[in-house]
């Protein structure tokens, strides 16, 4: 009896996986931030009050100072003495913004991102 070799066409490539090994698991999603016990993302809490408050006393730039931008918040007040009133339209639309946005999103961009303007 003779012991046959087998021929390249019968081998796989280096690497590839044969037909005995399982197919590796799916990778596992990224993770989110840490999310506390109480099942609410830091900084989540200030989404809605900082929302209606854009909406409401948008001109004044309160929304500003409750996430924390004093300097935008200083902005937007002298912006809307400016324009006498018209520049509060930028508070009515920030606020509007901050509402539709998930959590995550929410936290990413304003809390973690410090963007300022919308």
């Amino acid at each position: 009896m003779s012991e046959e070799t087998p021929s390249p066409q019968d081998t796989p490539p280096e690497g590839a996986p044969s037909e005995d090994t399982p197919p590796p698991p799916p990778e596992a999603p990224p993770a989110l931030a840490a999310v506390p016990a109480s099942g609410q993302l830091p900084g989540a809490d200030k989404k809605v009050l900082a929302g209606i408050l854009g909406i409401i006393l948008g001109g004044f730039g309160v929304h500003k100072f409750i996430l924390g931008y004093t300097q935008e918040g200083i902005i937007q007040i002298v912006i809307t003495l400016v324009t006498c009133g018209v520049g509060s339209i930028v508070g009515l639309i920030e606020g509007i913004i901050y509402l539709t946005k998930s959590d995550e999103e929410f936290v990413a961009t304003y809390v973690e991102g410090r963007k300022g303007w919308f």
